[in-house]
Formats: C-alpha cells, structure tokens, sequence
C-alpha cells in the first residue's frame, strides 16, 4: 500500500470516528445508527429499491438489511409498498418523516463541519475545498469495484 493510500485510509478513518463523537451532544444517536443513516441515504437517492437491491448496493447480507428495514419502518422512516410489475415483490422507500430526520441529520453534521472549516486557517481551508472534487472522484472509483 502507498503511503498516500495509507495516510488518506487513516484520516477518512479518524473523520468518520470525529463526526460520529461529535454529533451525539447535538442528535439523538441512539435513535438512528449510522447503518439505518446509510441506508436511509441509500433509498433517498434511489428509491424504491427492493431489500435484495439495497442489500447489494450496501454490500451488506439481505438479512442484516432486512433487519435494519424493520426497524425503520417500526420507527415510521420507510415505508413497503408494492411492485407494480410483480406482487410477490415489496419495494422500499423513505417516508416523509424519513427524509426529515435526514434533513435533521444532515443539517447537523453540516454545522459541525462547517465550525471545524471556520477554525481552520484560510490556506487550509482553501486545501479541503480543493481537494473535495478530486474525493468526489476518489468515490465514484471505489463505488466501482
């Protein structure tokens, strides 16, 4: 492995475990785990997925999935519905409340990354906004594979 490879795995590593720690003192962690978040996400981008496209998408097994899904539709934040070309097949989406507690989410990771950009020196921040498309990219690879 590179040392690029190396160092950009290790703080891609410490930022998910930084935005984790620091969002619990403002949203209800508890409430949401990032598996639901990310499945959550998943669905909002591409709705309606059935549990077996979700589950390769999230490249997770389709029982885990199916158990996150459970839970969310207990919770009111997806919703089953049917398939219009096959009945045998239910179909997920995000609910209204859903896509809220994303907004709700995503707000507040959007403020504690946007205090942590306020404190860092302008070169460096200038350095994070340069370097976001080329991550962008970096993403569409790795989804690739």
């Amino acid at each position: 492995m590179s040392d690029e490879a190396r160092t950009l795995t290790d703080v891609v590593t410490r930022l998910r475990r930084a935005l984790r720690t620091s969002i619990r003192s403002e949203w209800p962690w508890d409430a949401l785990p990032m598996a639901q978040v990310e499945l959550l996400q998943t669905l909002a981008e591409r709705p309606p997925m059935r549990v077996g496209d979700l589950a390769a998408e999230l490249r997770l097994a389709p029982n885990t999935v199916s158990g996150l899904v459970g839970q969310l539709i207990e919770n009111g934040l997806v919703e089953r519905g049917g398939d219009p070309t096959d009945r045998r097949v239910a179909r997920l989406s995000v609910t209204p409340k859903g896509h809220e507690q994303l907004a709700v989410w995503q707000a507040a990771h959007e403020k504690r990354i946007g205090t942590a950009l306020d404190k860092l020196e302008p070169g460096e921040r200038a350095d994070v906004v340069r370097a976001l498309a080329a991550l962008d990219h970096l993403v569409d690879h790795l989804r690739a594979h």
